[in-house]
Formats: structure tokens, sequence, C-alpha cells
């Protein structure tokens, strides 16, 4: 199994009903603006989407109930991110 580092997802696409995100990676930042390089890209079925973004809610709020995450992080995250 392979495993990839990634920074975050661009182009989020529906093609079929199979939704296709790429994964990037921060390469640099001048002047406030990421440069990105793709680094793989993930396919799912509209279902595993969904399955997939309840486990992830799941775990964000695990680690919000753990002291990891503080809410305001977890907002921040999503709010800054390159979602």
């Amino acid at each position: 199994m392979q495993t990839i580092y990634t920074d975050g997802i661009a182009n989020i696409t529906l093609i079929d009903g199979i939704i296709r995100l790429d994964l990037v990676n921060i390469t640099q930042i001048e002047n406030d603006k990421a440069n990105i390089r793709q680094v793989g890209a993930l396919a799912l079925s509209l279902p595993a989407l969904l399955r997939t973004h309840e486990q992830i809610t799941q775990a964000i709020n695990k680690m919000v109930e753990d002291g990891i995450l503080k809410k305001d992080d977890a907002n921040q995250a999503v709010t800054n991110g390159m979602v």
C-alpha cells in the first residue's frame, strides 16, 4: 500500500457519478498565495464520498472531545484550507 502526504485538495469534479479530487502539496508561498503541485488523485463513488465525510466528521469531533483540537481550530482549518 502506498501512502501519499497531501496538504489539501484542489479541483473537485463529478463525472459519471464519480467524484475526483486532486491531491496537492504546497511547494511555496509567495505574497500570501500558495503555489501547489498535484501529487495524486482520489476517485470515490457518491456513497463512498458520503461515508468518508461521516468518518472524517467523527474523527474531528473525537479530537475536539479529547482536547486535541478546539472547535475554533477545526473551523479555522476548514475556512483557511484549500478545499
